[in-house]
């Protein structure tokens, strides 16, 4: 599954990784429709880990 066909998840999903990541907030997880390198770059500075690993973690919620 693909991981940001889930837009209309996307608020779900969000306070799901808030919830195992107390420091993210909510500007970190702000998606927006054609920015999701974007979403995974602030992702990747905050939790310290790969776009894979991103994906995965996302697609697993």
């Amino acid at each position: 599954m693909n991981t940001f066909t889930m837009k209309g998840n996307w608020n779900e999903i969000a306070g799901k990784l808030k919830q195992q990541f107390a420091n993210l907030t909510d500007d970190d997880l702000l998606f927006k429709q054609g920015k999701e390198e974007e979403l995974l770059g602030r992702l990747q500075q905050k939790l310290g880990k790969t776009k894979s690993e991103l994906r995965k973690l996302i697609a697993k919620i």
